[in-house]
């Protein structure tokens, strides 16, 4: 028999009760009461979904600046830097007669749109690099960015750097300097950007070849990890000034009275314009003129279009120049691949060639990479994988011991082959155990042959690793870093020791897995 709840019994769950004005007939439309949930009911889902910390990701290079969120497919914010940007308020002196001139003349090609250069010392210019210089421009791009773009609250920031493993160590510690200043971020993780490359483009092994501002690197990456670098300085900043001694040689010969072309008319039809040829035997095309206007300039300059190529051909591949006359960092883009894959082991190089990775700004030149890739796989083709290009008069002696004596008498024929020439018998049960492995397995990885492959980018590989929690080997703490620098990490792999023994927490699985682990050391990586 059921029994009815006694009068003093309480009852938890609480229920919203109308008000007095519910109970009266009412002519007019009311929003009704929303009916409260307790939230021992409620879906914690909610609060699984809050990040307790920002994870930032920054990606620098000679001419750009990117940051964002990890988790985001793209950067929230993209700095090209050009001399509007290092401007102070109230300062008007781009608008005085005859100021582009005085500017061109005082400094070098491209030198007030780039943040820095890799010659810190100052061995092949005139003067060393003004670190104090570079230093206050990544302050106020960090600033601006964190202000403008990015909007950050009073959570812990975590912080990804993301810069490539070549990068000098008075620049990386000049980065690091301002994120510590800037963010109050207590770590900063350092990335490297072929790494981080490798994974956007979804593979564990690549060529990553970096089309960069400076200079082109090729660095090798097996299962993440670089194994293998090498660079060139033919890259974009070339390439920019043949640009512009053919666009200047046209406007002289076409118009007598013009100015010098600036930076950015120049930079700007090569984005618009400029283009690569294939690798191909010329013939003769048609001639169409490309009209190209200039502010500069009074009439628009009429350009052929195939000589829009030239300075992709003269730049990046030297076709014009004798093999006798290159050096070892003036090296074209093909014989730098090539050479990166010479250099490598034969079951990395296997993997590596079929996974070569074209990133960088000038890597989206129309018909660059498949012209690059074409070369590549013509000089595989041509000499495989042997280092020396040519043996002289020890070629005819060695072929003839390979070939062997002539025989005597080339019409008797032997019945019965030799052992070692006879073909592999097929064994039907190792046939059919390899055929079953391979279901399980799945099918081998590609390799053997020159193949390209695309990329999102450094930042978004970032985004990804990061996002998933993966912790980087150069992990650099805030206080550590302020007190020593870059000396900090020089000590790695050696615990400090002490006295008395300092109070460690259980390591153990759980909430507080992370305080168990030894931060005393750090080590810089690649970038040591």
């Amino acid at each position: 028999m059921a029994q009815t709840p006694s009068a003093d019994r309480k009852v938890s769950v609480a229920r919203t009760r109308p008000s007095a004005s519910t109970n009266q007939p009412s002519d007019s439309l009311r929003t009704p009461v929303t009916r409260s949930i307790s939230g021992l009911y409620g879906s914690p889902g909610s609060s699984f979904r809050i990040e307790d910390e920002n994870q930032i990701i920054f990606e620098f290079g000679s001419r750009y600046m990117r940051a964002g969120f990890a988790g985001e497919p793209g950067p929230r914010c993209t700095t090209q830097f050009n001399p509007d940007l290092w401007r102070r308020v109230g300062d008007y002196r781009q608008w005085e007669p005859g100021y582009e001139k005085k500017s061109q003349r005082k400094v070098t090609w491209g030198e007030e749109y780039e943040l820095w250069r890799p010659d810190v010392q100052g061995l092949y210019s005139d003067t060393p690099l003004d670190q104090g210089l570079v230093e206050d421009r990544i302050g106020k791009c960090v600033r601006d960015c964190e202000n403008n773009y990015l909007l950050l609250d009073n959570r812990t920031k975590k912080v990804a750097l993301v810069v490539p493993s070549s990068l000098p160590r008075p620049l990386v510690s000049v980065v690091l300097g301002r994120l510590f200043e800037g963010l109050q971020a207590p770590t900063v993780s350092l990335l490297p950007s072929a790494v981080m490359a490798t994974a956007a483009a979804g593979v564990r092994s690549a060529l990553v070849v970096d089309i960069g501002w400076h200079e082109t690197t090729a660095t090798a990456v097996y299962e993440y990890r670089e194994v293998l670098q090498q660079s060139t300085i033919r890259a974009g900043k070339k390439l920019s000034q043949a640009f512009s001694k053919l666009l200047e040689g046209e406007n002289q010969r076409q118009n007598e009275d013009t100015d010098h072309l600036s930076f950015e008319e120049v930079e700007e039809v090569m984005t618009r314009v400029g283009w690569c040829q294939d690798a191909q035997d010329p013939v003769e095309v048609p001639v169409y003129i490309t009209s190209i206007p200039l502010p500069s300039s009074p009439n628009p300059l009429e350009v052929p279009f195939m000589s829009l190529a030239r300075p992709a051909e003269e730049a990046l591949f030297a076709s014009w120049t004798p093999p006798e006359k290159l050096d070892d960092e003036d090296q074209p883009l093909h014989h730098l691949i090539y050479k990166s894959l010479l250099a490598l082991p034969i079951d990395i190089r296997q993997i590596c060639m079929a996974r070569i990775l074209l990133t960088g700004g000038v890597s989206n030149l129309p018909g660059l990479k498949r012209r690059v890739l074409s070369e590549v796989s013509n000089l595989v083709e041509s000499r495989g994988f042997d280092p020396v290009h040519n043996y002289g008069s020890v070629a005819a002696r060695t072929k003839q011991k390979v070939d062997g004596p002539t025989p005597l008498n080339p019409t008797l024929k032997r019945e019965d082959p030799v052992a070692g020439l006879v073909p592999q018998e097929v064994d039907q049960i190792a046939h059919t155990l390899s055929q079953q492995t391979l279901k399980d397995v799945g099918p081998p990885a590609v390799g053997g042959h020159v193949r390209g492959i695309n990329t999102l980018g450094a930042w978004a590989g970032a985004s990804l690793i990061v996002n998933q929690k993966v912790r980087g080997v150069v992990e650099i703490e805030r206080e550590r870093f302020l007190q020593h620098g870059l000396v900090g990490g020089a000590s790695a792999g050696k615990k400090e020791q002490s006295v008395v023994p300092e109070p460690r927490s259980r390591q153990s699985l759980g909430p507080n897995v992370k305080a168990g682990v030894d931060r005393s050391s750090w080590t810089l990586g690649v970038w040591s």
